[in-house]
């Protein structure tokens, strides 16, 4: 945490989307892990603790979104809640939109990626995963690639139809249209090529949530606009999503 003029510079704080008496929906921050883990090495800086910090209260996370993931998160207030929310998102009652920008133009404008995937490190076992992709625009940099004097890139909506462990980016992997910024499965000549021009997060925003009030039974649906380094690279080419 930084000091200036030797008083202690507080996080800023978390954009809250849509709150209730008993959940929330927050515009969680690329760059910032949800809570401590084995992968945290020596982090002290978490949304979990933030979040509670902000509301006063307990907090409770419906659901995941990679460390260098942005947008949408549903949050609940109570245990009770939770459980509810919980047991609505496992029986498949959200759905999810993502914005991505890949390498190279995918050849359908609607498309969908049915390969399953293991559970992630430790976690061997295949299961089915699917993820119904649009692609939004398609642009070109005045970057070489691979003999050509240009590099392509598309704008993608992604909508996950089941949960695996980074089941966006891998699917993204398998097509070889690999996600921007992505230094797990992502192309790092691609990558580079965006550090360049200043943009050095990896290139997915959970743009969009919508689920069933537990108790109105009101169908919400709450969007995320993507932050500033994201609206660099949407920039880049005039896209807008």
């Amino acid at each position: 945490m930084g000091v200036a003029g030797g008083v202690a510079a507080q996080p800023r704080l978390i954009p809250v989307l849509h709150i209730d008496e008993r959940f929330a929906v927050i515009a969680k921050p690329a760059g910032l892990m949800l809570h401590d883990s084995a992968l945290a090495r020596g982090e002290t800086d978490f949304l979990a603790d933030r979040l509670r910090e902000q509301f006063e209260r307990d907090i409770f996370l419906i659901h995941r979104l990679d460390r260098a993931t942005s947008g949408c998160l549903l949050l609940a207030f109570d245990r009770d809640t939770a459980s509810t929310l919980g047991k609505a998102w496992m029986a498949g009652d959200a759905d999810k939109d993502y914005l991505a920008i890949c390498r190279g133009w995918p050849a359908e404008d609607d498309f969908i990626v049915d390969h399953p995937l293991d559970g992630g490190p430790g976690k061997p076992e295949k299961k089915p995963a699917r993820t119904r992709f649009r692609r939004l625009a398609t642009g070109e940099l005045e970057l070489p690639s691979t003999g050509f004097p240009t590099s392509r890139y598309a704008l993608l909506r992604a909508s996950p139809e089941t949960g695996r462990f980074r089941q966006i980016r891998r699917h993204l992997k398998h097509l070889s249209h690999h996600l921007i910024g992505d230094t797990s499965h992502g192309d790092g000549r691609h990558n580079r090529n965006f550090r360049m021009l200043g943009i050095h997060r990896m290139l997915l925003h959970a743009e969009r949530l919508a689920f069933t009030h537990p108790w109105s039974g009101e169908r919400l649906s709450v969007v995320a606009p993507p932050d500033a380094e994201f609206s660099r690279a949407l920039a880049l080419f005039g896209w807008t999503p």
